[in-house]
């Protein structure tokens, strides 16, 4: 933890005080109620099947926007505290509750499909997209009761296992030395130590630490994994990318142009590992010195850092810096680090307040200020689009993070201009690209290669550390030592034990690339006020329109590749500077 900062963590009371406040327990029976009237009208007898649909729509969205600010706010309070077990009951208690509404949900499909005609009417225009996305869901549903039953089985089936996953990695710790205990999440930490032996003593010990739980962690990914291939597979979707695509909002030309890019970008990547490693006075990186600091990498404090993002915020858009500013005023923010409390970061949002909540673990680098800066894009993309109805602010992955990367950059583009030794500043911001690119495109490779062997068997801890380390190889390539990789990259990152979401990887690096595009044009006369207009209409239209919107073709690499030209800058930048020490 950085020396003389005082590291927040967050303030809950304007949501809830407690899970025993009266709020708390009003907002719950609202939400019985909601889901209630929901399935009492789609029971009615239809007249008007237009004005229906629409008396449907509104339903839903009610029961919808209780159902996600309760359950928003028992995630926040498990997510810093995962022993917490009256937050773990309240989830499954919510879980059970809403079965329902999920049913519901299905139920209102089926009726879509039946009404298509008035669907497509002009009363429901406002409704149009999420029509047209709920009528493609509704292809791919079982029939109502097996819908139902899935949902139901799903807390003790594929989230279990999530569940299990976050438990385990939260607490994993081993011993450091005779008299201290680390944990996972510390260990990770140390790989940005200066120090070459801290961190190869914190990579063999992180990797002695997840062997130790590879048999659990194993049984929990190809739980989670054989769920989705079982689900989907009733579903009709074809494989697990198919479904990926659709639940990205892109097409297939789309992302293969995406992944077409991020390996055309490999070897540049290569490039700059092997300048790095030229700087740190090493044959060849390893695993351990991907996050290796270079240069003099200063250390922040939690007040300089606030301090400094309000002010980039407030160069790029005064609203923005505004809202930065009462994020940090209302601590909405929980950064201290401490056991039990989850790894990585979050941005959560609480439609019946009106407000989000940040997560992140703030150790003083400028990583974790950009990190912060990056959920704060979130935060700010859902402030610019809470006034809408529900409908309107499901936006998919893709664009929520081309939203916080778009942030990222601004942090990014602001510090590069104050800084007279620039070597740290790019260094930092081509290692955190060739996470987003590189490392993102191996994790793609991973998860295709692992659904591809679950269809036919379950995947011994063996054989995931297998694929892993071939994806890392495919990726890396000969900048990294191949006899310090990691070959259990797969029970480090929680993303892919998500049921819900398969192949959450390649959306940042869609977002990487096409908020460095954007911002090509922040210096254009109201571009500012153009961004708020783009962030509006991304929950109610595909990544192709929004990006067209922009004035972008996001289905050919040549448009992506436009944005590899700026990184090849960046490298080019940093090689120079290299040359110089």
């Amino acid at each position: 933890m950085p020396n003389g900062s005082n590291v927040p963590r967050w303030n809950l009371d304007s949501i809830y005080t407690t899970f025993d406040s009266e709020e708390y327990k009003n907002d719950f029976a609202h939400l019985k109620e909601r889901i209630t009237s929901f399935n009492d009208i789609l029971k009615e007898c239809v007249d008007e099947p237009g004005e229906y649909l629409v008396r449907c729509i509104q339903a839903l969205e009610a029961a919808h926007t209780y159902a996600e600010n309760l359950s928003a706010y028992a995630e926040a309070v498990y997510t810093t505290n995962t022993r917490d077990e009256r937050a773990l009951q309240e989830i499954n208690t919510l879980e059970t509750v809403c079965l329902p509404l999920k049913a519901a949900t299905v139920n209102f499909r089926q009726l879509l499909l039946k009404y298509r005609h008035a669907a497509q009417g002009e009363q429901l225009h406002a409704y149009r997209f999420f029509i047209e996305e709920s009528l493609e869901k509704a292809k791919h549903s079982m029939s109502p009761k097996e819908e139902a039953l899935a949902d139901d089985l799903l807390r003790t089936g594929g989230d279990a296992w999530t569940r299990l996953h976050e438990s385990l990695t939260a607490t994993l710790s081993v011993t450091w030395d005779l008299r201290e205990q680390k944990t996972v999440t510390e260990l990770r930490e140390l790989a940005y130590s200066p120090d070459r032996t801290i961190r190869e003593k914190a990579y063999h010990a992180e990797l002695t630490a997840w062997e130790s739980l590879e048999i659990p962690l194993a049984a929990c990914l190809n739980g989670v994994k054989g769920w989705a291939l079982s689900i989907d597979s009733r579903r009709k979707w074809k494989n697990a990318v198919k479904k990926s695509i659709f639940l990205s909002r892109i097409n297939e030309k789309t992302l293969k142009a995406l992944i077409t890019t991020a390996e055309y970008a490999l070897p540049l990547f290569q490039r700059y590992l092997k300048a790095k490693a030229k700087l740190l006075g090493i044959p060849k990186c390893t695993f351990y010195d991907l996050f290796a600091p270079v240069g003099n990498s200063r250390q922040w404090t939690w007040e300089e850092a606030q301090s400094f993002i309000v002010q980039q915020f407030s160069n790029f858009d005064p609203n923005m810096g505004i809202f930065a500013q009462k994020a940090f005023d209302s601590q909405w923010i929980d950064a201290e680090g401490h056991e039990g409390k989850v790894g990585g970061a979050y941005c959560t949002s609480f439609p019946l307040r009106g407000e989000s909540r940040i997560l992140c673990n703030f150790d003083g680098s400028f990583d974790s200020v950009t990190t912060v800066a990056h959920e704060l894009g979130h935060a700010w993309h859902y402030e610019c689009i809470k006034d809408l109805p529900h409908t309107d602010r499901q936006y998919p992955m893709t664009l929520a993070e081309t939203a916080s990367t778009f942030a990222e950059t601004i942090v990014f583009e602001g510090a590069l201009q104050h800084e007279t030794e620039p070597l740290a500043l790019i260094e930092n911001n081509l290692k955190d690209c060739c996470q987003v690119l590189v490392d993102i495109l191996c994790r793609f490779y991973f998860e295709k290669a692992l659904f591809e062997e679950r269809s036919s068997a379950e995947c011994s801890p063996q054989r995931l550390c297998e694929l892993m380390l071939e994806s890392q190889q495919k990726t890396y390539g000969d900048a990294l030592d191949s006899a310090y990789l990691h070959p259990y990259m797969w029970a480090v990152k929680s993303h892919y034990y998500s049921v819900a979401l398969p192949f959450y990887n390649y959306p940042y690096a869609f977002g990487q690339l096409f908020s460095i595009s954007l911002y090509t044009q922040a210096q254009e006369k109201d571009f500012a006020q153009r961004y708020r207009a783009l962030l509006r209409i991304t929950g109610s239209a595909s990544c192709e329109d929004v990006a067209q919107k922009a004035g972008f073709n996001i289905t050919t690499p040549i448009f992506w590749k436009q944005a590899v030209s700026v990184i090849r800058q960046r490298v080019q930048a940093f090689e120079k500077l290299a040359r110089k020490k």
